[in-house]
């Protein structure tokens, strides 16, 4: 098939990608001309497992092509797929003017028959605003071209994002149309091999379902945050609740792991842009609201803990930092809970040094060069001599470091985990002061205080 795909972020990238691996000859098109080039040249702009390497194959074996040029892209399209991102507005509602403005463009352009299927996330009757922009240009031309519009929204994880293109848990299409189903069935049929993974609804109904999926997600992480934090006020463990509700298959072990709060480009973004559409709609969503509530007041919680071990008082302090990304196998730190750490050590008169596998450079072009913020080599640099070490994201290295020469480096022996990589017992043994998340460590967190205050 002939796929014309515009947008080449993260979801535009990894599904031209795929689809070109399984034969499909697909056009990516951008407004941005450096990141065509680099493309081109084989430079990957996003951190992604295996992806650098598939778009290679793609672009070698001539299936996979990058261009601004919307016009030839779509001269023999039988199918266009918008992916251009929908940023947050000021009042969190999500901003749908790029994913009209490449409607208005296909309006203009199209010469023949299409297929559109939106695959950007967006609110609830965005597909019916893109069919009557594009409606609106062919009037205006008075070209009598069929246009069908589709909802086909991504179910993406970074960090895992081809194994869940090509393995996918469901394939979501918003359509009524028997012609459109169709050509969803052919075009997926290479990842739908060994069960039905296709399922059809309303347009509307799959716009939903991706605000839906990201904002259930979203309540479970900070469900479980919320229950950490009466753990840690009632003196239980919140490991030990971890794994007695999940033991139920009703509830599962899926996202109930606490730490320091859920960042990245969907999560806190679509939990707000379903809350303020709702009340668009005249409905006010009391839940997405306090999940949002807990999320931000989660995020504090590490520099809350830092604070109480030195008293109150962080100014001239120097706190290690391991893990920048939102999460592993990224180096996206959009609403990174590691952001809202640094900014509040540095407020506090703090310095930071921090260590992440792959997002350094991310660091560098966000923060820049600061005297309050040294990027270290290794998580083992970043730790010398630094009054405590926060660790932010569970990157396997950061698994089993060497506690005896982890204690040697660190001017004390603190840690505040916000990921509960490790076991507090064990930790605390080696001559360590360990604050994890939930781990009925408030009495510890007090002793901590004073016995830091002292030494100071």
């Amino acid at each position: 098939m002939n796929v014309t795909i515009f947008g080449v972020g993260y979801v535009g990238l990894v599904t031209g990608a795929c689809l070109a691996q399984v034969g499909n000859r697909v056009t990516c098109v951008d407004i941005d001309a450096t990141r065509i080039d680099d493309l081109r040249n084989g430079r990957c702009p996003i951190f992604e497992p295996g992806l650098p390497e598939l778009l290679r194959e793609g672009t070698q074996s001539g299936r996979l092509q990058f261009t601004t040029d919307s016009i030839a892209a779509l001269e023999n399209a039988e199918l266009v797929m918008i992916a251009v991102g929908t940023p947050p507005d000021e009042d969190g509602s999500a901003d749908v003017r790029h994913v009209l403005a490449v409607a208005r463009t296909l309006g203009r352009q199209l010469r023949h028959s299409v297929t559109v299927a939106v695959k950007s996330t967006v609110p609830v009757g965005s597909c019916d605003r893109v069919a009557a922009v594009i409606r609106e240009e062919l009037d205006k031309r008075g070209a009598n071209v069929l246009v069908e519009v589709a909802s086909n929204p991504e179910f993406l994880k970074e960090g895992a994002a081809l194994k869940d293109f090509n393995k996918p848990d469901r394939i979501v299409v918003g359509s009524d149309s028997p012609l459109v189903q169709r050509q969803f069935r052919t075009l997926y049929a290479p990842f739908n091999r060994n069960r039905d993974r296709l399922m059809f609804m309303s347009v509307r109904s799959a716009e939903l379902t991706k605000y839906a999926a990201n904002a259930l997600l979203a309540t479970r992480i900070s469900f479980i945050n919320e229950i950490a934090n009466i753990a840690e006020h009632m003196g239980a463990d919140i490991e030990e609740v971890r794994q007695g509700i999940g033991s139920d298959p009703r509830i599962g072990h899926h996202f109930i792991y606490p730490g320091c709060g859920y960042g990245g480009s969907c999560f806190p973004k679509d939990v707000r842009a379903l809350a303020a559409a709702a009340h668009n709609s005249g409905y006010r969503a009391g839940l997405l609201a306090e999940v949002e509530n807990v999320n931000q007041r989660q995020k504090r919680a590490l520099f809350h803990k830092l604070e109480a071990l030195f008293g109150g008082d962080l100014r001239g302090r120097t706190i290690a930092i391991w893990g920048l990304a939102f999460k592993p196998e990224t180096d996206d730190m959009r609403e990174a809970p590691s952001r809202e750490l640094m900014e509040q050590l540095w407020r506090a008169g703090a310095r930071v040094r921090a260590y992440d596998p792959v997002a350094m450079e991310q660091c560098r072009r966000i923060y820049g060069e600061r005297d309050q913020l040294v990027l270290c080599d290794s998580a083992e640099e970043a730790a010398d001599g630094a009054d405590a070490l926060a660790i932010c994201t569970e990157w396997r290295c950061f698994w089993a470091p060497d506690f005896a020469e982890l204690r040697q480096r660190l001017q004390r022996p603190l840690i505040v985990d916000g990921r509960n990589l490790f076991d507090p017992a064990y930790v605390r043994e080696r001559g360590f002061t360990y604050c994890g998340v939930g781990r009925g460590q408030r009495l510890a967190v007090d002793v901590a205080e004073r016995k830091v205050t002292r030494s100071a």
